[in-house]
């Protein structure tokens, strides 16, 4: 069995999106800005459809390494698509385009049934009505030996991260202030979650810090 864990963005103020978050910024003011790190690196471009002409060095290295031995992915309804209340005809297929940078299962939290959604590139996008507990153990069976990963938002890593499942994950500090937003670790401050520095890599863009948990 791999290991569960995210790999995510974090403003110097401790934000993953920004105040203000509508359907043409997802993100909300600011929060798109905190990726440019990763935007101009050869994989992310290699993952979105953009070919190999891109950046390379620490910061590419570290977005390959995100992708490799990930066998499935847990996200919530924000996440996917955003909006609130059942799926009306069905035909939002999220924010991701035809061809969405998984390609493998995506298992997604809402309160509102609907039917998988294959796209492209080997992703299928499946909706999980009942709970966390549930869509790991779908997850975990979807990916095999390899990793599940928590895509996020902010509120389902903070959920997996209370559950004691996550082995361990990555933030990426931008050098940038939002002012506010939403916070990654609100609520976390206390001793039941334990937190081990393994690696740390600097670049002119971010410092990736990764943690194990026990």
């Amino acid at each position: 069995m791999g290991k569960v864990k995210f790999s995510v963005t974090m403003s110097l103020d401790g934000y993953v999106a920004g105040p203000n978050p509508r359907f043409e910024e997802p993100l909300g003011d600011g929060g798109e800005g905190l990726h440019e790190w990763m935007f101009q690196t050869a994989g992310w471009k290699r993952e979105h459809g953009g070919g190999e002409e891109g950046a390379t060095g620490r910061d590419d290295e570290i977005v390959r390494e995100s992708y490799e031995n990930t066998g499935a992915y847990v996200m919530g309804r924000q996440m996917f698509g955003g909006g609130e209340g059942d799926w009306g005809d069905e035909s939002w297929k999220g924010w991701w385009g035809d061809d969405p940078p998984y390609h493998v299962p995506v298992f997604v939290l809402t309160h509102h049934p609907r039917e998988p959604v294959p796209m492209e590139g080997g992703t299928t996008f499946h909706f999980v009505t009942d709970g966390i507990e549930s869509a790991l153990e779908q997850a975990r069976a979807a990916a095999g030996d390899g990793d599940v990963q928590i895509a996020g938002g902010a509120d389902v890593i903070q959920q997996y991260l209370r559950a004691g499942v996550v082995d361990e994950f990555q933030v990426s500090v931008a050098p940038k202030f939002l002012g506010g937003g939403v916070r990654l670790f609100d609520g976390l401050g206390n001793d039941e979650i334990k937190l081990q520095v393994v690696r740390a890599v600097e670049s002119p863009l971010a410092t990736h810090v990764r943690y194990r948990v026990f």
